[in-house]
């Protein structure tokens, strides 16, 4: 009985009529971009970083989770864009950027986006990241605190414990499967999402490795956010990080999991919005 269950769940996940599913539960189509002011190719640190931008104001960035890419964040950009210049891009190996034959390790992926942001002429950006693209958004801050005004990070973890075993997750699975599909579609190396995956999954492994001395160290206005019913970060890593940081701000969105975003888009942008118009930049 509980394989049929776990097998009625993975199939309403894939064919989105998991209607009377809690929404922790269910994993929703990949939004798609709105048309851009400007997107290209970046040259940055010996690759290219495919970006987009869209709004004008003060600079956003937006961050994407591992084995994403910048697609997901396609209902969050027309209610940013409203009010900021919002840029989106692909992490390095992700959608449509390219990769070398450099491991991948957050501190190089976090130069990756201070590269962006020189290419772009953007002294200083607001930082909305998820999952792998909040670490990036905590190793900036740690690193290279000059060029940030502010981070929202959304399930995050620390180190390596943080995270919990997502192997029998049917939402992850979806995820896993689905970003598959994505890196086939949108990768000029659409045939290497074995190698892709077994070097993203290397560096989960093995990073990230703050200290509670460097998380101490932020000095950027910072929210430590995650989901209530997170499938992977653990309650108490996400704690721990809140705890460590000065003045961070600690939220936990309700009856959402790791795809908060795109399980209540209402929600997660009110509470962006709410962060940037509120919280005291650099």
């Amino acid at each position: 009985m509980q394989r049929l269950a776990f097998v009625a769940i993975l199939l309403a996940l894939f064919t989105g009529s998991a209607v009377a599913q809690p929404q922790w539960l269910t994993l929703p189509p990949t939004p798609s971009l709105p048309p851009a002011l400007h997107s290209g190719m970046a040259p940055v640190n010996g690759i290219k970083i495919w970006y987009a931008e869209f709004g004008q104001g003060e600079p956003v960035i937006l961050l994407h989770g591992g084995l994403a890419n910048a697609n997901y964040w396609g209902e969050q950009i027309p209610t940013l864009a409203a009010h900021y210049r919002v840029i989106v891009m692909d992490s390095r190996g992700h959608g449509r950027s390219t990769r070398n034959a450099q491991p991948f390790g957050y501190d190089l992926m976090a130069s990756d986006v201070i590269g962006l942001m020189d290419f772009l002429h953007i002294r200083k950006a607001a930082i909305i990241g998820w999952s792998d693209g909040a670490i990036l958004g905590l190793d900036i801050a740690i690193h290279h605190p000059e060029r940030l005004t502010k981070v929202f990070a959304f399930a995050a973890n620390s180190d390596p414990s943080g995270v919990s075993d997502i192997a029998h997750s049917p939402v992850f699975i979806a995820y896993i499967a689905r970003a598959e599909k994505e890196y086939e579609a949108l990768s000029p190396t659409p045939h290497e999402y074995d190698a892709f995956l077994a070097q993203i999954e290397k560096m989960w492994a093995t990073q990230p490795n703050f200290t509670a001395a460097q998380l101490a160290s932020i000095s950027v206005p910072i929210w430590i956010v995650d989901a209530d019913h997170d499938e992977a970060i653990k309650r108490e890593n996400t704690e721990f990080m809140a705890a460590h940081i000065p003045g961070a701000g600690l939220l936990l969105q309700p009856e959402v999991s790791h795809f908060s975003f795109i399980q209540d888009p209402r929600q997660f942008n009110a509470d962006v919005l709410h962060f940037l118009e509120h919280v005291k930049g650099n």
